[in-house]
């Protein structure tokens, strides 16, 4: 249906196209008129319309193969990189229009033929300049997009969600199914592709440990897609100048102006450094544990001795480690201890205390 359309369009064209050469030659009396030039009219003219509803098919058929040739082209481009170049094509044609006036008055034609090649050379120019700068495009576009309207940029701040970028780490980890489960993370959810290789290659992985973390892994991203009620999403976006996936995934995040969640405390300083916005798994999980203050009573077990003399060990439900000083004696037994103090460090927290009765006795 589309191609019997686009064939009587064309062969509307002919007819125009026709008309139009019969006016010059009836004009330039290329051909003599000897029964007057309507009848020339119509005949150039229909022979115009006949000439393109012939040859239409093979236009159409290459406009096709064009159009194949082009998407296929384009097919592993991002749409944004696609705007982009369009954009930069544009400005370079503008450019090279507004220096074509003084060439059009040059004798032979030769004006035209140095506009043709301005236009072709300063588009090019133009696509070049902005793929290898697409990023600074971004952020002007951004930049335009955020300020362009004083109340639209408030409203766009209290009703604008940041997409949250998953790392590696932190998928294999598995607790932020159940983090996202409770609908305290909004999506979207975005899963580079670089992550899934990474995850693919350490399922691969000939160490049995590796294969498989790997394969925890692709099983929650599985649990995550299925049966997460927020949207989430798998970029196809790529670095290849940037070898580690750290770097590409903090390079993402400044383009998609989203956050990172991961549990690497490395990638976590390296993001504070460049800027990137990180929600850290380990840190919220230390953030939830139940606070704990100086001169408390609790009931723990003692489970192992400690480093220093006279030391036990104890732990909390949630994995917090009790430093319980002439704890060592107690092993195996349930004792009231006193915290004495609380330390928190970037692995987490700790708690030292003594034994209630040995506080009494102090006392």
């Amino acid at each position: 249906m589309v191609n019997k359309i686009i064939r009587w369009l064309l062969t509307l064209c002919g007819l125009i196209i026709g008309y139009a050469l019969s006016v010059v030659i009836v004009d330039a009396q290329i051909i003599k008129v000897q029964h007057g030039a309507l009848i020339a009219y119509i005949v150039l003219t229909l022979i115009g319309g006949i000439i393109m509803y012939i040859i239409s098919p093979l236009i159409i058929n290459l406009v096709w193969k064009l159009s194949e040739f082009i998407e296929g082209a384009t097919q592993k481009m991002p749409m944004n990189d696609i705007i982009v170049a369009v954009f930069g094509l544009i400005t370079g044609l503008i450019i090279a229009n507004l220096f074509s006036g003084p060439f059009n008055g040059l004798p032979y034609n030769i004006g035209t033929i140095i506009v043709i090649i301005l236009n072709i050379v300063l588009g090019s120019v133009g696509v070049n300049i902005a793929i290898k700068r697409k990023e600074e495009f971004y952020n002007v576009f951004s930049f335009f997009k955020k300020f362009g309207s004083k109340q639209k940029y408030m409203k766009s701040e209290h009703s604008r969600v940041q997409p949250k970028i998953l790392d590696t780490s932190v998928i294999i980890d598995g607790r932020i199914f159940d983090i996202c489960q409770t609908g305290f993370v909004e999506g979207p959810l975005i899963i580079p592709n670089f992550v899934l290789e990474e995850l693919r290659h350490i399922a691969d992985s000939s160490d049995s440990l590796k294969r498989n973390r790997g394969r925890r892994g692709l099983d929650i991203l599985n649990k995550i897609q299925k049966e997460l009620n927020i949207p989430v999403e798998i970029i196809e976006k790529d670095f290849p100048d940037i070898g580690e996936v750290d770097s590409k995934l903090l390079k993402l995040s400044q383009i998609l102006g989203g956050k990172v969640i991961t549990n690497d405390y490395n990638l976590n300083k390296i993001a504070e450094f460049q800027g990137v916005a990180v929600l850290n798994i380990n840190e919220l999980a230390n953030a939830v544990k139940p606070v704990v203050l100086p001169g408390e009573e609790m009931a723990i077990q003692v489970v192992k001795d400690g480093k220093e003399n006279g030391q036990g060990i104890a732990y909390l439900d949630d994995g917090t480690m009790i430093v319980v000083d002439g704890g060592r004696k107690f092993i195996g037994e349930n004792i009231d201890v006193v915290v004495t103090s609380v330390l928190q460090t970037a692995a987490g927290r700790m708690i030292f205390a003594k034994p209630k009765a040995q506080m009494e006795r102090a006392v």
